[in-house]
């Protein structure tokens, strides 16, 4: 006599058979996971064809709150959708977005040290908006960081400036001069 499987026990499958299936194909090494990040600079968010000086925008003081607010024309929002969905590596320095005891885990990943704190945010097309599960320490904020992971092209609004990238972030590590 021939006993069928218990259809509430889960039923073993050969591993050739496995592999074959769905669940396989993510247990196997995918080309692209193992390949190296794009390293890429500031520059190449821009649009190519897109002069630097032509991304700043005018602005508006503020002498009462002793503010710049700066007006980008469509300039400073054009994205390089090239680099949509690439891996890619880029330097650049933490403005924390969601802190805890852990870490930084949301942040502005900015060009230069104090940008969107001490003074006017650079440009949409020059800030990427990056979460990460593991979490940066607090006590490493001042020191510019590599970001590497996935790239997306899309404007988000943060409480201290508009993003033109976001990336998820699967490895964060501190930049050597």
């Amino acid at each position: 006599m021939t006993r069928s499987p218990s259809p509430t026990l889960p039923r073993t499958l050969p591993r050739r058979r496995l592999l074959a299936g769905p669940l396989g194909a993510r247990a196997l090494p995918h080309p692209a996971w193992g390949a190296a990040a794009r390293e890429i600079t500031w520059n190449d968010l821009i649009p190519p064809g897109l002069p630097y000086g032509e991304i700043i925008g005018e602005g508006e003081i503020d002498l009462d709150a002793d503010t710049w607010l700066p007006v980008f024309d469509e300039n400073g929002m054009a994205l390089n959708e090239a680099l949509a969905g690439q891996r890619i590596k880029l330097p650049g320095f933490i403005v924390p977005l969601e802190l805890s005891s852990a870490g930084v885990t949301v942040f502005l990943l900015v060009p230069y040290v104090g940008a969107c704190i001490h003074v006017p945010p650079p440009p949409p097309n020059q800030l990427v908006l990056v979460t990460t599960e593991h979490p940066w320490p607090s006590d490493d904020l001042w020191d510019p960081v590599w970001a590497t992971g996935r790239l997306d092209t899309s404007l988000q609004t943060t409480e201290i400036a508009a993003a033109g990238y976001a990336l998820t972030a699967e490895h964060l590590e501190a930049y050597e001069w």
